[in-house]
């Protein structure tokens, strides 16, 4: 049939060799309930279709057509599934004209699309079936699939969470962004250094965005501010267009669809006119790209704030063509009234909930008031009441480094308009502030939106606290944290305005989906409506000594590392052994997630096998994965130690397979789906204080792994859910971090009382892990030494043994176990649902609602 053959099919195995042989995951698909059902009918109709759009849609046969052919046929064939879902969604919210949620992102960190489609339509055993009898691979067809890398980390793949939630709760809400070009770097890893490779995702076309240009859109750029009669205008500005590309983001199993708007650049038709006329004709058509660049490229900085003025336009060009999109659809929408449109904002903040994902869209804020003052011709004082209740802030950290603050004379350039709107909300700002505080001028120049100094810049936070009327941190800590910190002077004034939401994962994608065999033995014990209600894992802790269900929780687990092993072996070249303890840190490398700690352990770890290679150890490979941002020497510096560190240990015959260091390149959504349901330990070991929240934390509970970790983001709260005695804790508390700070961190003292310790330093230091060049580490141990604003050798102690703590457990596979299921038991607060059912009570005014909107095939009420 000039088919893709068919790797893992198995049909032809009998029931004999079941036992003895692991199941195929064609053969454990087909068993899956929470897969949905292969009716024939269904089956018949997605062949059908399949191969309608491999023929009209690609324009291929079968002995021509590629495995991309293929995915591409299959995605048309499940996109054809969403279409009927969301028109009727956005006619059922035009007719009913429920409350609207924008959450505005500069990042959504989507990963692929077809499986998670699938799951949520319910079709994935239907699809599966229909490829099998096709002669294709599904798992090899998902593989080809781009991840739609618009994010860099935590920030980015919350908003993805959430739009799953929100759609999932059947609330009327839309995702706004930037479609970039180009997303997150793809990372290589070439002499054990990082390299970065541009990630041209967009090469073979995406299925899943239909492009809108009926909806394009004009934003201003440069220009001055006039004073006219009629008011203050902006005159003589850039012209930029905004054309939207919408993608569906599927509810789970309730019919409601979405929509993700992300804006791409384009240059208008006029542009630079004036070249045109003096012959600069061809000169004028190039420097388009100019104007276009704006979209072209994702700043691929995590916690890390660059003030670059390509940034800023991208921040004010998502804001300003989404408002205006959010106002064309207030003004046109019903509202139980028989005029054509609304003519009165009044209604506004009853109508429309604006969530600004960190401050990197701050500035909704002046552009309301802009819209309200300068167009609507509203009084400042209605304009600054509809645009306060409107907005809503959640900060993402603080470290000082991320925060934004803007150089003034950016935007007396670039936003001149805005500048001075920026002024007079301060103005008015700390007026309030004197009358509440006389005379206390420091509390003035503290609470300012713009700081003095040698450039006056606009505090980006200040502008979002002033100008919403709900604050929130991602965790309790967090929250907490930022009331007694860096928000502290707000708190004292609008204590009204903070609040907590700590943050979630979807257990769609990060269980449904990337663990099946897991999903599947709970839905036997427990049903499967704890996939919208992860609660409902409480219901597991009965079962926390019944042996089957423990052997099942074991088993499942060693298939998962069966699988991964074997994708290790092949990429890697290193035997892995299976049987070890997975033991694994993956997300952005940062001096704060403090991967430098784990390099200590590792270290430690392999100079004891080699002092007493005849002693018993528990075996482990360790995985650590991650990108650095391109700037930040010292995180590609560490990247490189690890590598370096792989090479002697991976090396050593005395080893052997009782210790492998193994980097995971190019870390990304893909490949998180695929390392968390193999992974027995989870490195979440950040500096109290310092981590707002973590999501990887909560993914890794969900999936079967026990965490070590300290008392940081919600690795508070998830201690507090399994209960201390099912969670490795070590290292200092907030407040011992601040104590130290106040009289002062001596990391040498550490270094002397501490053999081990000492040991490892000097190794790193004099090249023993590097002997071509035994200079390459000593930027890390002078910095360890002198000045490590993250304190690693003050938590060194514990962390060790801690791991000593880990390592015996793990030798009694009962026992580990049964924390095991503990851990899945208590992670049901973790499902972005709950996140997003409390925004939605406390912070947007609106109920979630478990309402199916009728399937397309059905008449509607």
């Amino acid at each position: 049939v000039g088919a893709v053959s068919q790797s893992s099919c198995g049909h032809s195995s009998s029931h004999s060799d079941s036992m003895s042989r692991p199941q195929t995951d064609q053969e454990r698909r087909k068993q899956i309930s929470v897969r949905g059902l292969a009716g024939v009918e269904n089956v018949t109709d997605i062949k059908k279709n399949f191969n309608r759009h491999l023929h009209f849609t690609l324009v291929k046969d079968r002995n021509v057509a590629t495995p991309r052919d293929y995915y591409l046929a299959l995605a048309h064939t499940v996109r054809d599934h969403l279409v009927g879902r969301w028109i009727r969604t956005q006619q059922y919210y035009y007719e009913k004209d429920p409350k609207r949620i924008y959450y505005l992102s500069l990042e959504f960190y989507m990963g692929r699309t077809l499986q998670n489609t699938m799951v949520n339509l319910g079709l994935q055993n239907a699809c599966d079936e229909a490829i099998y009898q096709l002669g294709l691979d599904m798992e090899e067809l998902e593989e080809i699939e781009e991840d739609a890398g618009l994010g860099n980390g935590g920030l980015g793949r919350l908003a993805a969470c959430f739009l799953d939630s929100m759609a999932t709760l059947g609330l009327a809400a839309y995702g706004y962004g930037i479609r970039y070009e180009f997303g997150i770097f793809n990372q290589k890893i070439s002499n054990g250094w990082q390299i970065e490779e541009a990630d041209d995702w967009l090469r073979f076309g995406n299925p899943w965005e239909k492009a809108r240009p009926e909806y394009t859109i004009p934003v201003n750029f440069y220009g001055r501010v006039e004073h006219t009669p009629e008011g203050i205008k902006w005159v003589d500005t850039q012209v930029v267009l905004a054309l939207p590309y919408d993608t569906p983001v599927p509810g789970y199993k309730n019919n409601t669809v979405n929509t993700m708007r992300l804006w791409s650049a384009k240059a208008p038709n006029e542009f630079k006119l004036e070249d045109f006329n003096v012959g600069g004709y061809i000169q004028a058509v190039l420097d388009r790209n100019v104007a276009e660049n704006i979209s072209r490229v994702l700043y691929p900085n995590d916690n890390f704030f660059e003030g670059k003025e390509l940034r800023l336009k991208q921040e004010y060009f998502v804001v300003a063509a989404t408002l205006q999109d959010i106002i064309r659809r207030f003004k046109s929408s019903k509202f139980g009234s028989r005029d054509a449109v609304r003519t009165t904002f009044d209604a506004f903040p009853d109508k429309v909930a604006i969530q600004l994902n960190d401050t990197h869209p701050a500035m909704t804020i002046p552009e309301l008031m802009r819209i309200f003052v300068d167009v609507e011709h509203l009084s400042w004082e209605t304009a600054w009441n509809i645009t306060t209740r409107t907005c809503a802030y959640t900060n993402h950290t603080v470290l000082p480094e991320a925060l934004e603050r803007w150089p003034v004379h950016l935007f007396e350039s670039l936003l001149p308009r805005h500048l001075s709107i920026i002024y007079e909300i301060n103005r008015r700002h700390l007026e309030n502030v004197a009358k509440r505080f006389p005379g206390d001028n420091d509390r003035l120049r503290r609470m300012s939106l713009i700081e003095e100094g040698d450039t006056k810049r606009v505090n980006m936070a200040h502008l979002c606290i002033v100008g919403a009327h709900a604050v929130n941190g991602v965790a309790r800590i967090h929250s907490e944290i930022l009331k007694k910190t860096i928000f502290k002077d707000f708190y004292e004034i609008e204590p009204e305005k903070f609040q907590n939401k700590t943050n979630g994962i979807t257990p769609r994608r990060w269980l449904v989906l990337c663990n099946p065999g897991l999903a599947e033995a709970i839905a036997e014990k427990i049903g499967d409506d704890y996939i919208f209600d992860l609660d409902q894992l409480k219901k597991l802790k009965a079962f926390d000594n019944d042996e089957g269900f423990i052997r099942t929780v074991a088993k499942i687990k060693q298939e998962n590392k069966l699988k991964f092993a074997a994708l290790l072996e092949k990429q890697y070249k290193v035997a892995i052994n299976p049987s070890s303890m997975f033991d694994v840190q993956v997300k952005r490398i940062h001096e704060y997630k403090r991967q430098l700690l784990n390099c200590l352990h590792i270290i430690v770890f392999y100079n004891r096998i080699k002092k007493e290679p005849n002693k018993q150890y528990t075996p482990r490979t360790i995985m650590i994965g991650g990108k650095a941002a391109p700037g930040y020497h010292m995180a590609k510096l560490i990247i490189r130690l690890i590598t370096a560190i792989g090479e002697i240990v991976n090396n050593d015959k005395v080893v052997g397979d009782r210790l492998k260091v193994i980097y995971l390149e190019n870390y990304r959504v893909s490949l998180a789906e695929k390392v968390i349901p193999a992974s027995d330990l989870s490195e979440q070991i950040s500096t109290a204080g310092t981590e707002a929240s973590g999501t990887g934390n909560m993914k890794f509970m969900l999936n079967g792994a026990l965490t070590i970790g300290t008392m940081d983001g919600a690795n508070v709260e998830m201690a507090e859910e399994a209960g201390q005695e099912n969670f490795f804790i070590f290292g200092m508390l907030v407040d011992e971090v601040d104590a130290m700070d106040k009289r002062g961190y001596n990391a040498s003292s550490y270094y002397d009382r501490l053999p081990e310790l000492k040991q490892a330093i000097d190794q790193i230091n004099n090249g023993f892990f590097c002997p071509k060049e035994p200079d390459l580490f000593k930027g890390i141990v002078d910095m360890l030494m002198h000045h490590d604003r993250f304190k690693v050798f003050a938590d060194y102690e514990e962390y060790i043994k801690c791991q000593d703590r880990v390592s015996a457990l793990y030798k009694n596979s009962r026992e580990w176990t049964k924390m095991v299921i503990r851990n899945i038991a208590t992670s049901g607060k973790f499902s972005s649902d709950r996140t997003i059912s409390e925004y939605a009570r406390q912070i947007w005014g609106v109920e979630p609602s478990k309402h199916k909107i009728p399937p397309p095939n059905e008449p509607r009420d």
